[in-house]
């Protein structure tokens, strides 16, 4: 696993051992930001990330690679904490970032009520937790941390069909690749 673009192009992260945790390959960040970005580089500068369900880490320090201002990480697992924490060191990310160790719904609570704003939210518990990604699609649809501006994707299972709505979230893209969907949301 690795940096695709940016400031941290080719440097190596590490991955929790084991298979807890599935990190969103390398392919399908590419695929992401080149959507994202669609073709200009400078897309995401200043940009404010939160990456849910973080895992590794990878899709918040590849937004901060390629310019964002801020990426907030948030994931319960100790080891995966633990991970993301030694993932920016080893790229010498000081500044811009920032690790929450606990539940996402808790800390999306927390969020709010220090009126955080995102401009693009990634959600990617693991594909089996239908739940989570129900519930924090419902919360983030109704929740004031995204603005009419805010791109809200959804990492999940391509034999599963998130749904096209949450609350004020609609979906308005579904890209596919390997076994992985990403659905893209917004506000109405």
């Amino acid at each position: 696993m690795r940096v695709i673009a940016g400031v941290y192009k080719s440097r190596p992260l590490r991955a929790l051992p084991g298979m807890k945790t599935r990190p969103t390959s390398d392919r399908l960040r590419e695929t992401l930001f080149n959507v994202l970005t669609a073709g200009d580089p400078q897309a995401l500068a200043g940009s404010v990330w939160l990456d849910l369900f973080a895992g590794t880490g990878a899709v918040g320090i590849e937004a901060l690679s390629r310019g964002a201002r801020q990426a907030t990480f948030v994931d319960k697992n100790k080891a995966a904490v633990k991970v993301i924490g030694e993932n920016l060191r080893s790229l010498g990310i000081r500044d811009g970032a920032s690790v929450v160790e606990g539940e996402v719904g808790r800390a999306l609570k927390d969020f709010e009520a220090k009126r955080f704003v995102a401009d693009y939210v990634f959600v990617d518990p693991p594909y089996a937790l239908e739940e989570a990604y129900r519930d924090t699609l419902m919360f983030l649809g109704k929740s004031s941390i995204v603005s009419a501006s805010t791109v809200v994707v959804a990492e999940h299972d391509k034999r599963e069909d998130l749904g096209e709505a949450f609350e004020d979230l609609n979906r308005y893209r579904v890209l596919e690749q390997g076994d992985s969907k990403l659905s893209f949301y917004r506000k109405r």
